[in-house]
C-alpha cells in the first residue's frame, strides 16, 4: 500500500490540510467527536456484556485468555517467544503436521504473515507484536530460522540452569554457606588464568606428598595397597579396577532399595578392540604410538629427563596393554552369563589375592563399616587376570627398582587432575583424544566447570534446582501424569492374563514421587554436609582436591542411604517401590512455575509419560495387542492424508518404530488427560497470544517432541490423528481426508475423552 503513488500523494494532500486552521469548523468537528464518543462508549459496553455472557457459557477448554501477567521473569519471556513460533504453523491446518523440527512446514519464512492472520483472527495485535518483539530479544541474533525455533536438549537445558544458579549474584542472608561454597568453587574454575600461574608446581608438591614417584630420585618405596587404598578414597582415581554402588538389576528387585558394591574393569586411556571369533580384546594398535607420546609430554612438563622417559613410559604402556587382554564388552558377559558374580569380600580375596580388598574397600566407604562377610558384585573374569597380572609384574620388577606398577598409578592419578592443572596438560590430553577417534569438539570450559561442580556439591545443587523451580507445582504435574498412565494401561488389550496381571500390579504398587529422599534437605542440613569444606579463592588445585573428597562423601551416602542424588539426571529411574523423577527436568523451558499450565504439561508432560513407558513397559509390543493396532492405524492415517507419492511413498512400521509411536502417541493421550485433571483443579489457567488452553498444550507438545527417535513422520502428525475428530481441538486444527480408509478415532484411547 505505502508503495502506491496515488494512494501516498491523497495521504500527504489530507495531512497538509489538516495541518491548517480552520475555526469555523472547530465546533462542529467537538459536536461531532461527542457524538461518536457516546455511540462507541455504547457499543463498548454492549460488547462486553456480550462477551462477557459468552465466556460464561462457552467451554473453557475452546475459550480464549488474555496472556500470563507473570512476563518479567526472564525464563518467561524466552519460552513465551519460543512457543509463539511453533504456534504459528497451525493457522494452515492442512500442511502443519509437515512441521519439521525447525524445517519444512515450521520454517519461519512466512513466519511474520502467520502472526498476522493471528493477530487479525484475534484481535490482538499489540499483544503479538510484544511477543514478536519479545522473541527476538531473547532469542541469539545471527541464528538460521530453524535454530531460531528449534529447543534446546534436555542435557543441555540442565547445565545453563545449574550454570545460571553458580553464577547468581549473592543475595544477603538468604544464600546458604553451603551454596557460597558452591558459587566459590565454580568461580576458581572458571578462572583459567589461576592454573597458568603455577604450572605443574601442585602436582609436584602433591607427588612429594605421596613418597614421590620411580621416574625421579626420592622414590620412598611405598607399600602398593597403601598407595592404591589412598588413591582410591582421597583422589577418586581408581588405577587397576572401578568401584560403583549399584542396586542388583532384576525385576524381583523391585521392591528392595539393597545396594552393593560393584567392582568392575577400569577406564582405559586408549581404545580397545574386540575380536569376537577369539573372544579376545587387545589394545588398538593404532593408537599404541600416540599414547606412548602423550606419556613422554607428560613426564617432560613434570621436568623429568628425557633419556628416564623411555624406559618407563614403555613399561607404562606395556603394563595398560596387558591389563586390557580381559577386558570383554557387556554384551558378550551377558550372554555368557557372566555378567557379575556375587561374593563376599573374604571370598574376593581368595581368588584375586593381590589386592587387600577389606582395606581398600574401607577406606573408600569410610566411615561406613565394611567386613569381609559383605557381599559385593564382581566383574571376576577381569579381577582375576587384574590380580594375576599384578603379582606377576610385583615378582619381576621388585629387584630392578623400576617400580612400574607405582608409576602406573601415579599416571592414573595425573589423568584425573589434569582438569586442575595448567593448559599444557589438558591439550596433551586433548590432542591424544583427537589421535585416537574423537571428533567431537572441545568442551567449552565452563561446561567442564559446571560438571565438576556437580560432582562435588550434587545434594546442593539438586536442593537449588528444587527450590527455584519444581516445588508443589512440579509434584502435581508427576501425580497427575502418572494417574492418567495408569488409566491408560488398565484399557490396553493385553495378550494374555499373566503379562495383564503382572504389569498392572507392577504399576499399581510403584510410588512416583520428585527426586530422592536425601535431597530435601534443610539449609542447616545443607550446611553440616559441607561444613569440612574450605576453598581458596586462588588456589584451585586445592579446591579440586576437596571437591574429589566431596565425591568420596556421595559415594558412601549412596551406599549407606541407598538412594542417590539426581546429578545431571534427565530421566526417571527405579528405585525400590519408587519412580524417581529427576527434578533435572524441571527446568526452562521446559518447565516454569510461572509458565501456563498447558505449557507445563504439553512439553514436560508429555516427555515424562513418554519416559515412564520406556522405563516400565520396555517391550510393551510383546505383552499387548494395542501398539502394533493404533500404530498401523496412524500409518494408514497418515498415508491417506500424505497420498502424494512423490513427497511421502509408502511405508511399513518395523517393530520397534510401531513400539514407538504407540508410546509416543499414548504420552500425547496421557499429557492431555493429566492437564484436564489439572485443569478442572485449576481453571484459572492463563495463556499465550489469546489462545485456547488445548491449542497451547498441543502447540506445546508439538515443539518438544523433536528428540523423538524411531518415528517413521514427524511427531507433530500425532497431533492430527488425535484432533481429526476430537471435540475438544480448536476448530482451525481440523484437516481430515475424507478418503481415508481408517478413521482417526479408532487410533485414540476412548477412556482418555
Amino acid at each position: 500500500m505505502d508503495n502506491n503513488p496515488t494512494v501516498h500523494q491523497k495521504m500527504v494532500t489530507t495531512s497538509e490540510e489538516q495541518s491548517q486552521p480552520n475555526p469555523e469548523g472547530c465546533y462542529k468537528n467537538r459536536r461531532l467527536l461527542l457524538v461518536v464518543l457516546s455511540f462507541s462508549l455504547f457499543a463498548a459496553a454492549l460488547g462486553l456484556g456480550v462477551y462477557s455472557h459468552l465466556q460464561k457459557t462457552a467451554d473453557p477448554w475452546m475459550s480464549q485468555r488474555k496472556s500470563s501477567t507473570n512476563l518479567a521473569t526472564m525464563n518467561y519471556s524466552r519460552t513465551y517467544g519460543r512457543v509463539l513460533t511453533v504456534l504459528t504453523f497451525f493457522c494452515c491446518p492442512c500442511d502443519y503436521f509437515l512441521f519439521a523440527c525447525g524445517t519444512g512446514g515450521s520454517s519461519t519464512s512466512n513466519l511474520g504473515h502467520r502472526v498476522k492472520l493471528i493477530s487479525n483472527e484475534e484481535n490482538e495485535e499489540l499483544d503479538t507484536k510484544r511477543e514478536v518483539r519479545m522473541r527476538r530479544e531473547t532469542d541469539v541474533q545471527g541464528k538460521s530460522d530453524a535454530q531460531l525455533v528449534k529447543f534446546p536438549d534436555r542435557k543441555t537445558a540442565l547445565v545453563k540452569t545449574i550454570k545460571e544458579i553458580l553464577e547468581a549474584p549473592e543475595e544477603g542472608a538468604s544464600i546458604s554457606a553451603a551454596e557460597q561454597k558452591a558459587k566459590k568453587y565454580f568461580k576458581t574454575c572458571t578462572d583459567a588464568e589461576s592454573p597458568e600461574k603455577v604450572g605443574s608446581k601442585p602436582f609436584l608438591t602433591l607427588l612429594q606428598q605421596l613418597g614421590g614417584w620411580p621416574v625421579s630420585n626420592g622414590w620412598s618405596q611405598t607399600d602398593f595397597n597403601t598407595t592404591l587404598a589412598l588413591l582410591m578414597s582421597q583422589y577418586s582415581t581408581f588405577p587397576f579396577f572401578s568401584v560403583y554402588v549399584v542396586s542388583e538389576p532384576g525385576e524381583e528387585q523391585m521392591a528392595s532399595d539393597q545396594h552393593y558394591i560393584k567392582i568392575d574393569e577400569p577406564h582405559f586411556q586408549f581404545p580397545i578392540d574386540w575380536n569376537s571369533k577369539t573372544q579376545k580384546s587387545k589394545a588398538s594398535s593404532q593408537y599404541l604410538r600416540p599414547f606412548y607420546m602423550s606419556c613422554c609430554q607428560y613426564l617432560e612438563l613434570l621436568g623429568v629427563p628425557s633419556n628416564e622417559t623411555t624406559q618407563h613410559c614403555g613399561l607404562y604402556v606395556s603394563l595398560a596393554t596387558t591389563l586390557a587382554l580381559a577386558m570383554t564388552p557387556v554384551h558378550y558377559r551377558f550372554s555368557q552369563e557372566l555378567l557379575y558374580n556375587r561374593y563376599t569380600i573374604q571370598e574376593l580375596q581368595t581368588l584375586a589375592p593381590a589386592i587387600d580388598w577389606l582395606a581398600c574397600l574401607q577406606a573408600i566407604f569410610q566411615p561406613l563399616p565394611i567386613s569381609q562377610s559383605d557381599l559385593v558384585l564382581v566383574n571376576l573374569p577381569y579381577i582375576i587376570h587384574m590380580s594375576q597380572t599384578i603379582s606377576k609384574w610385583q615378582i619381576l620388577h621388585e629387584m630392578m627398582g623400576t617400580g612400574p606398577l607405582h608409576t602406573y598409578m601415579i599416571f592414573s592419578l595425573l589423568h584425573t587432575l589434569v582438569p586442575a592443572l595448567d593448559s599444557r596438560f589438558f591439550q596433551t590430553m586433548r590432542n591424544f583424544s583427537i589421535a585416537s577417534g574423537d571428533t567431537q569438539e572441545e568442551m567449552p570450559r565452563w561446561l567442564r566447570c559446571v560438571q565438576q561442580t556437580e560432582r562435588g556439591f550434587d545434594t546442593l545443587l539438586i536442593h537449588a534446582i528444587r527450590q527455584r523451580h519444581a516445588q508443589k507445582e512440579a509434584e502435581e504435574l508427576i501425580h497427575d501424569v502418572y494417574s492418567s498412565l495408569e488409566k491408560k494401561l488398565t484399557d490396553l488389550i493385553w495378550r494374555d492374563d499373566r503379562s495383564s496381571a503382572f504389569i498392572l500390579k507392577k504399576i499399581k504398587s510403584i510410588n512416583p514421587r520428585l527426586s530422592a529422599k536425601t535431597n530435601n534437605l534443610s539449609h542447616a542440613e545443607l550446611n553440616h554436609l559441607y561444613e569440612e569444606v574450605v576453598l581458596n579463592e586462588e588456589d584451585f588445585f586445592t579446591n579440586y582436591l576437596q571437591m574429589l573428597v566431596l565425591e568420596q562423601k556421595s559415594r558412601s551416602r549412596l551406599l549407606s542411604h541407598g538412594t542417590q542424588t539426581d546429578g545431571l539426571s534427565i530421566t526417571p529411574s527405579i528405585s525400590g517401590n519408587d519412580v524417581i523423577i529427576p527434578v533435572g527436568m524441571f527446568v526452562s523451558p521446559f518447565f516454569h512455575s510461572s509458565y501456563p499450565r498447558a505449557v507445563n504439561y504439553g512439553t514436560l508432560g508429555s516427555l515424562i509419560a513418554k519416559d515412564l513407558l520406556h522405563l516400565l513397559l520396555p517391550d510393551i509390543h510383546t505383552q499387548a495387542n494395542n501398539p502394533e493396532s493404533e500404530s498401523m492405524c496412524i500409518r494408514s492415517h497418515y498415508q491417506s492424508v500424505t497420498k502424494d507419492p512423490g513427497r511421502v511413498g509408502t511405508f511399513s512400521l518395523s517393530s520397534s518404530q510401531q513400539q514407538e509411536v504407540w508410546v509416543q502417541f499414548s504420552a500425547l493421550q496421557v499429557a492431555l488427560d493429566a492437564y484436564k485433571k489439572s485443569f478442572t483443579r485449576h481453571p484459572e489457567d492463563s495463556s499465550l497470544s489469546g489462545l485456547s488452553y488445548i491449542h497451547l498444550f498441543l502447540s506445546s507438545f508439538t515443539k518438544v517432541t523433536c528428540d523423538a527417535e524411531f518415528m517413521p513422520f514427524e511427531p507433530s502428525f500425532l497431533v492430527t490423528v488425535l484432533c481429526s475428530n476430537s471435540r475438544f481441538c480448536p476448530e482451525p486444527l481440523s484437516c481430515v481426508n475424507k478418503s481415508q480408509n481408517h478413521p482417526s478415532e479408532m487410533c485414540q484411547s476412548q477412556t482418555l475423552h
